[in-house]
C-alpha cells in the first residue's frame, strides 16, 4: 500500500444513478478510483477504452477523495445510503468495507487467472473472494550509489541480514555533510508499520495469533524493533514526522541518504532525481528471503442488479492483463498476475527500469497484512510503539508491552 497519489475531482458524495438503463440502454457507474497526479490520467484513459468497447456502460469518474481517506468516505456513504459502484479500497481497510452487505462477492472475477499470492490473499476474507485485485507493490532497498561510493562502503549482496543494514546505515552516515544511512517514516500511521511486518515474519511471528484472540508478535516484535532501536541508537536514521513520508524521500534524492526501504512506486521519481542507483532485496535475520505486499482492490458495491452488472463487467475489464500492464506503468506498481508479467510492453518496460525485476521477483516471498477488522487498532498500538523506540523513549521491550495490550484487547472485541 502506497499511501495517496493524489485528490480527486469533487470531494462531495456522487449521487447515486438510477438502477435501470436510461432509454437508450446504457447503465452509469459511479467509480471512486481515489487517483491523481499521473495515475489518474491514466485510469480516464482506461475509462475512455472501456466506454468505447462497451457503450451501453457509462463510467463517471467524478466522485470520490484521496485514496488515504477512501475509508471513511465510503463509510459514511454507506451510512448515508449514497454509496458508489466501484471503490478503490487498500487491502489493509477491505474486512471493515465488507462487513457492509452492500459489499459484491467477487468470486468469478478472479476465476482463471494465475494471480500472484499475495494478490489473491489480500481479496479473501473468510474464504471469499470480496473484491477485485486493483495494485501490487513489494518493499525492497533502494541503494544511492554515490553515497555508498563516498563513504567507502560496498553495497549489498542478497541474503544479507539486519545487522548488516545497521552496520551499514552507520557507516554511510555523516554528520559533517548531514547524510543519513537510512530513513523511517515517523508519523505513527501504516507508513510506520508496514516496514516493520517482514522482520516480524522473519523472526517467526506473525500478526494475529493462531487462536484470534491475541497478536502473535510479542516476542518476534521485540527482536524487530530492537533493529530500529539500534538504527535510532546510531543517529543513523532520518525519521520523517509527517504523513506520505515525502520529506524522507526528498533526502534520499538530494543526495543525503543512502538506502531508504521503498516500493517501486518510488523509482520513477528516483530516476527523474538523477540518483544512481541500485535496488536490492529486503534483509533477513535468518538468510531467508521475506517481504512485504501490499495489494489494494477494486470493491464493488450493489446498487441493484443492472449496475451490479455493469460494475463487474468494468473491473473484470480493468484487470485483464492487457489494462493492467497500461495501468501498472502509469501507477508504478507491478503487474498483478504472471500473464501480465510476460507480456511484451512489461518485460520491456522491467528492462529499462533499472531495480524494477527485484520487486518483481520479491513477489515470490511475500505476505500481506490480514484480512481482518481489528487489523488497523492493531496497527496503531504498533505505530506507538515504533515511534516511541525510534524516539528513544521506550526500550523495544516496554514499547512491545504497550502495544501487545492494546492490540490483544482490540481483537477481544466481538465484531
Amino acid at each position: 500500500m502506497r499511501g495517496a497519489l493524489g485528490v480527486t475531482a469533487g470531494a462531495a458524495l456522487a449521487g447515486c444513478a438510477t438502477d435501470d438503463a436510461d432509454s437508450g440502454g446504457t447503465v452509469t457507474i459511479n467509480f471512486w478510483h481515489g487517483q491523481g497526479d499521473t495515475a489518474v490520467l491514466v485510469i480516464e484513459d482506461l475509462v475512455a477504452d472501456f466506454e468505447r468497447s462497451h457503450p451501453n456502460i457509462k463510467v463517471d469518474t467524478g466522485g470520490g477523495v484521496l485514496s488515504d481517506a477512501m475509508l471513511q468516505k465510503v463509510l459514511a456513504a454507506l451510512a448515508a445510503g449514497s454509496y458508489p459502484d466501484v471503490a478503490y479500497i487498500f487491502g489493509s481497510d477491505l474486512a471493515n468495507i465488507a462487513r457492509s452487505p452492500k459489499v459484491v462477492d467477487m468470486g468469478d472475477t478472479i476465476a482463471g487467472t494465475n494471480y500472484w499470492k499475495p494478490v489473491r490473499d489480500a481479496v479473501m476474507i473468510n474464504g471469499q473472494v470480496r473484491a477485485a485485485p486493483a495494485l501490487v507493490d513489494s518493499l525492497a532497498v533502494v541503494c544511492n550509489k554515490t553515497v555508498f561510493s563516498a563513504a567507502g562502503v560496498d553495497l549489498p549482496k542478497e541474503n544479507w541480514r539486519w545487522d548488516d543494514f545497521v552496520s551499514t546505515a552507520k557507516a554511510l552516515t555523516n554528520v559533517d555533510t548531514g547524510t543519513f544511512g537510512t530513513g523511517w517514516p515517523g508519523a505513527g500511521d501504516e507508513d510506520t508499520v508496514w516496514r516493520l511486518w517482514p522482520l516480524v515474519w522473519d523472526a517467526g511471528g506473525d500478526v494475529i495469533g493462531s487462536n484470534g484472540r491475541g497478536i502473535g508478535f510479542a516476542d518476534a516484535g521485540v527482536e524487530a524493533l530492537e533493529v530500529v532501536r539500534d538504527l535510532a541508537r546510531d543517529k543513523s536514521v532520518y525519521i520523517d514526522p509527517k504523513s506520505g513520508s515525502e520529506q524522507m524521500y526528498q533526502v534520499y534524492n538530494s543526495g543525503r541518504m543512502g538506502m531508504v526501504v521503498t516500493g517501486p512506486w518510488q523509482l520513477p521519481d528516483i530516476l527523474d532525481a538523477g540518483v544512481d542507483y541500485e535496488v536490492v532485496p529486503l534483509p533477513s535475520f535468518n538468510g531467508k528471503p521475506v517481504t512485504i505486499s501490499g495489494p489494494d482492490t477494486w470493491t464493488v458495491f450493489d446498487n441493484g442488479a443492472a449496475r451490479v452488472e455493469a460494475a463487474r463487467t468494468f473491473v473484470s475489464w480493468l484487470i485483464q492483463p492487457e489494462q493492467d500492464v497500461r495501468w501498472a506503468l502509469g501507477a508504478g506498481s507491478l503487474p498483478l498476475s504472471q500473464e501480465s508479467e510476460s507480456s511484451p510492453e512489461w518485460s520491456q518496460y522491467a528492462a529499462e527500469t533499472p531495480g524494477l525485476k527485484v520487486f518483481a521477483t520479491a513477489l515470490e516471498s511475500a505476505r500481506v497484512r490480514p484480512v481482518h477488522p481489528a487489523y488497523p487498532d492493531i496497527s496503531q498500538a504498533l505505530a506507538t510503539a515504533i515511534t516511541s523506540v525510534l524516539l528513544g523513549k521506550s526500550t523495544p521491550e516496554e514499547a512491545m508491552r504497550t502495544c501487545a495490550d492494546e492490540a490483544d484487547a482490540a481483537l477481544r472485541i466481538p465484531r
